[in-house]
This record gives C-alpha cells, structure tokens and sequence, in this order.
C-alpha cells in the first residue's frame, strides 16, 4: 500500500482503502478531493489518465530536466518522455514499485529549480525528485500518483 504524506498545512493526515475497479474515475476523484483541474493549465486528466509537464531530477548525473510525464491507469505505469510527443521513452515506474509520494519538506533534493513545488516518489529501488510547474500542479499529481496508482478511497482513521 501506498502512504501519502502531505504537507501539514494543506491537509489532514487519512488513511487509503484500495478500490481496484476498472470504472474508477481519476478526474472524479481528483476533483471530488478539491482539486481545481479545469483552473490548472499544467495538468492534462482523464478518466483513466494524467499527463504533464514535470522537472525531475537525474537518477545517476543530478542534474534537472524537465520531463513529460503520463500516468497511465489502463497500463498501470508512470512513465516520462523527452517531449510531450511520446516518441522517446526515457523512464518508467510501475504502479506496484511506489511505495511512498510525499512533500519534500525537508528540502533534501539538492539545488532543487523550486524548492517550494518539490515533491518525492519513493519506490523500491530509488527516490524520484520532481518539480512542479504550480502549487496546484503539484497537489494534483500527488494525489494523482497515491490515490490513481491502486484507485484509492479515502476514509478518516
């Protein structure tokens, strides 16, 4: 399962349940959560889909690029291209590899472009940093990454 560690002023802490149905709808759910996807020209989302642009850091030279990023629950991947075209395939996270999205409030990304919009993605194998391109951009793909990757349902503890 995954956690989710939000920021302590932009919510409180909930906990997940799994909602594996393949009628779940990401944009509902986006926007049921509070989100405000028509106002975000930064976040193209569908039903079954997420795409947009993102700055992620490099994984061996830690230099920062920006990236198109497409969050797929038909194929139950994360991926991210050179350009918002899809041709050159430049990386690849699996929904079961994400073990944690959070807030990089302890600004442990180094000479991060905005320290303010960046946020992790922690797998089995390695820490993804990324940047945002706004404040709600950034909230959006986070709770697009936890609560899409298995089609979470959220419920107070």
């Amino acid at each position: 399962m995954i956690s989710y560690i939000f920021p302590l002023q932009a919510r409180p802490m909930t906990r997940y349940l799994p909602n594996r149905k393949e009628e779940f709808d990401l944009r509902a759910h986006v926007e049921s959560s509070g989100h405000s996807v028509d106002i975000c020209p930064y976040v193209i989302l569908t039903e079954k889909m997420c795409k947009g642009h993102l700055v992620k850091m490099g994984g061996k030279i830690k230099s920062w690029k920006k990236r198109w990023f497409v969050f797929d629950r038909v194929k139950r991947n994360f991926c991210y291209y050179g350009d918002k075209h899809e041709t050159k395939l430049k990386g690849l996270i699996y929904f079961q590899a994400i073990e944690e999205v959070y807030y990089d409030h302890l600004r442990s990304a180094t000479k991060s472009p905005n320290p303010s919009l960046t946020f992790c993605v922690k797998t089995h194998d390695r820490l993804y940093y990324m940047v945002a391109p706004s404040p709600e951009a950034m909230r959006i793909w986070m709770d697009v990454i936890v609560t899409g990757a298995e089609g979470y349902t959220q419920f107070l503890s």
